[in-house]
């Protein structure tokens, strides 16, 4: 049956996922992680940029340095090169993601970044790409194949990038000390934030 195949292809995409994100796993030199880690945490401020699927997940990064109190922001790569890199000062963190390492928009964000003193992480598959080239910090991506039939769509590279952000902020709480009560500060909403505060 036509229906029974279109679904065994979708959930294909879950053993496609788990096998990128393994691969990212085994690919990731533990200093050079570290090394991440421990200049986000040093950081006073730490901007995140990137386009299409990667700009959504540079937004989760953001949000993930928030919630274990890393002042963080999302640079859109339009709003950047109009006056938005002015965030930036020297000292801070840019960290930029994209799969090719190569998107135009980036790369005068990058360029600005290095000249204003702005430590520069990238996470990308392509090590010797331009923007790989202009980093401090290079995480690896390993992307086997989008999930979608014609391997185009950001699928698979967006849970890879997002299981790495999700590793980064792992580290950061460890490195920096932050728990659970400090999360209660900054998390009073949700059923979280009862939890973690002791209202019932």
């Amino acid at each position: 049956m036509i229906k029974d195949r279109i679904v065994d292809d979708a959930l294909a995409a879950f053993q496609t996922e788990s096998e990128s994100i393994r691969e990212t796993a085994n690919a990731i030199d533990r200093a050079d992680f570290l090394r991440a880690a421990e200049l986000l945490v040093k950081a006073p401020r730490i901007a995140s940029t990137g386009c299409g699927h990667s700009g959504i997940a540079a937004r989760h990064f953001a949000h993930l340095m928030c919630c274990c109190d890393r002042p963080a922001r999302f640079l859109s790569p339009a709003e950047a090169v109009h006056g938005g890199l002015g965030f930036l000062e020297k000292g801070d963190v840019l960290l930029w993601t994209s799969r090719g390492g190569k998107t135009d928009e980036l790369i005068p964000i990058v360029s600005v970044s290095r000249k204003k003193g702005v430590t520069v992480i990238g996470v990308t598959e392509n090590l010797n790409s331009p923007l790989a080239g202009e980093s401090d910090v290079v995480i690896p991506i390993r992307v086997t194949r989008e999930c979608d039939p014609d391997n185009c769509q950001g699928t698979t590279s967006f849970a890879v990038t997002c299981a790495v952000f999700d590793a980064l902020q792992t580290a950061v709480i460890e490195l920096s000390g932050f728990c659970k009560d400090d999360f209660a500060v900054i998390h009073p909403g949700g059923a979280v934030g009862k939890r973690l505060n002791g209202v019932k």
